[in-house]
């Protein structure tokens, strides 16, 4: 039984969002995937669901209007206090200092670059929180 029900893809980049897409169902991933062209577009989201279904939310930071750390500021509130509900950065910055900024927020689980993988998101569907990576 997978971990998750639902995957949400937050990230400005259409083509990135079709590939990690693909490698979600690459993966065997049978749920929900919903993407999410901004930050703002996935609040409203959050503001509205009910967020009963167990949830892996991967977040891009560089993104226009509302950065990945601007929006999981504003999440945190919404998401962080439900245990089925994984925040993860999924991001093409190598930067220590995004890196550093992530890990010192307590609603972000996981940082990793992209691209997404196949293999790792088998590795969450069984219940691996991607690390922290560098």
């Amino acid at each position: 039984m997978t971990r998750f029900e639902r995957i949400v893809l937050i990230d400005d980049n259409e083509a990135d969002n079709v590939f990690h897409e693909i490698m979600i169902r690459r993966a065997g991933f049978s749920g929900e995937v919903l993407v999410f062209m901004s930050g703002l577009e996935a609040l409203e989201f959050f503001r509205t669901d009910d967020l009963s279904q167990s949830t892996c939310i991967f977040l891009d930071i560089n993104m226009p209007l509302m950065s990945g750390f601007e929006m999981a500021e504003e999440a945190a509130p919404l998401i962080g206090n439900k245990p089925s509900l994984v925040l993860v950065m999924l991001t093409s910055s190598g930067s220590p200092a995004d890196w550093d900024r992530a890990q010192s927020m307590d609603i972000i689980k996981g940082y990793v670059t992209k691209p997404l993988t196949a293999t790792m998101v088998r590795e969450l569907l069984d219940g691996a929180v991607p690390a922290f990576q560098r």
